[in-house]
């Protein structure tokens, strides 16, 4: 069965929503930038006006104000644009039930078994348009194809490229348009996969595709099959509405607004990352066995390892967490300065299912984490902690005001 896929790619998200609630922005440049003081002075959105002239994402904050000095700097407000992006998804179920969204600002939708309602791909691809700028504030652009692969790609290399923001690219102008594109174009090529396919003379798309199987096979096993099928325009993955349901792992990660060289400093993020994850992981009635911890150092040295440690039993404690992550780190930390810890807990299992352990005091922990939870939920994440996060080192506070690294 033939099908009909699209990727819709919200135009510079952050940027969009800040300028479709601030209409006296409409005719100036707009960046969405982060905290110069806390390492994340960088900008994570810059509407069309301030990339014409010179704007980049992820470049400093101060590099984008010396090509743009009279850009609107806007800080980010991710809530909002979390409500925006979930109205969006109730927005594309008017056209199908199968939205899966694919990032914060992208969704896929398959519109197969609806599409004799709405008209042709084109015609359906500028009413989802008209949708979203009239509803939202947002225009979106549109990448149309018979499998998720090639709606993606259709979006990224040419939807967004061309006046009408919608392009469909399918088995009939694979070869045409898709082929020719570098290698790093193709979809699920990251840059070491790249330097790998240009060492053996792959540089275009159409040459994996025309590569010998058997010699990707053997080099790269299923990974190297599954490039040379997309290369093909192969993709047999469904729109999944459920993707995001089940979770294989709760985690945090932070990044210090300056570099940790203490012992002591370091443990208490720790501490605060483990209760942290172990709320999550409360939250969505989990509970885990492998314990991770993430350390990177400082740029110029590039250090920094990755551990982790299966517990004899599934946990949503956070001192079990902390425990197991603080002994980890004492075995594997090189005494550098730190700037990112991250903690994750894996191997997930629903809370009514776990093993009963019989040293674990289980029955008092969940009553203790019970109690803590009310007090999170009625006053929030800082109402109740543990004594080092009184100290200096802290982020507990910062982190409580902020979703995905930035202030709500």
């Amino acid at each position: 069965m033939h099908r009909l896929i699209f990727l819709i790619d919200m135009q510079t998200f952050y940027a969009s929503c800040e300028k479709a609630d601030h209409p006296e922005f409409k005719n100036r440049p707009l960046i969405v930038a982060g905290d110069p003081k806390q390492r994340s002075g960088i900008v994570l959105a810059a509407c069309p006006l301030a990339k014409e002239l010179g704007v980049e994402t992820a470049e400093p904050i101060g590099a984008a104000l010396k090509k743009c000095p009279d850009a609107v700097v806007r800080r980010p407000r991710m809530q909002h644009y979390i409500d925006v992006s979930v109205q969006i998804t109730r927005l594309l179920k008017q056209f199908t039930d199968l939205v899966e969204p694919y990032s914060i600002d992208e969704q896929f939708i398959d519109v197969t078994g609806s599409a004799h309602l709405f008209g042709s791909p084109h015609a359906i691809a500028r009413q989802i348009q008209k949708t979203l700028t009239e509803r939202v504030g947002i225009y979106a652009r549109i990448g149309i194809g018979p499998n998720k692969a090639l709606a993606k790609m259709a979006c990224d290399h040419f939807g967004k490229r061309n006046a009408a923001g919608i392009f469909e690219l399918n088995h009939s102008n694979l070869e045409k348009c898709l082929w020719p594109l570098p290698i790093g174009k193709l979809f699920g090529v990251g840059r070491r996969m790249e330097e790998h396919l240009l060492s053996m003379g792959i540089r275009r798309i159409g040459h994996l595709a025309r590569f010998p199987l058997s010699l990707l096979r053997k080099r790269w096993g299923v990974n190297g099959e599954l490039l040379w099928l997309t290369a093909r325009g192969i993709d047999r993955s469904p729109v999944s509405p459920g993707t995001f349901i089940g979770q294989k792992a709760v985690g945090h990660h932070i990044t210090l607004p300056y570099d940790y060289a203490k012992d002591k400093d370091i443990r208490i993020i720790l501490l605060e990352l483990s209760e942290e994850v172990a709320y999550r992981a409360r939250l969505k009635n989990y509970m885990g066995r492998v314990v991770s911890i993430g350390i990177s150092g400082s740029f110029e040295r590039h250090t920094g390892f990755h551990r982790q440690m299966k517990l004899p039993f599934a946990t949503n404690f956070g001192m079990d967490i902390y425990r197991a992550v603080s002994q980890l780190f004492t075995e594997s930390w090189d005494r550098l300065p730190v700037r990112g810890v991250s903690v994750t807990l894996s191997a997930l299992q629903p809370t009514d299912t776990c093993q009963l352990d019989l040293f674990g005091h289980l029955e008092k922990k969940e009553k203790l984490s019970a109690a803590v939870d009310t007090i999170y939920r009625k006053y929030g994440r800082t109402a109740v902690f543990r004594g080092p996060s009184l100290m200096s080192a802290s982020q507990l506070k910062s982190r409580a005001m902020k979703i995905g690294g930035h202030y709500k």
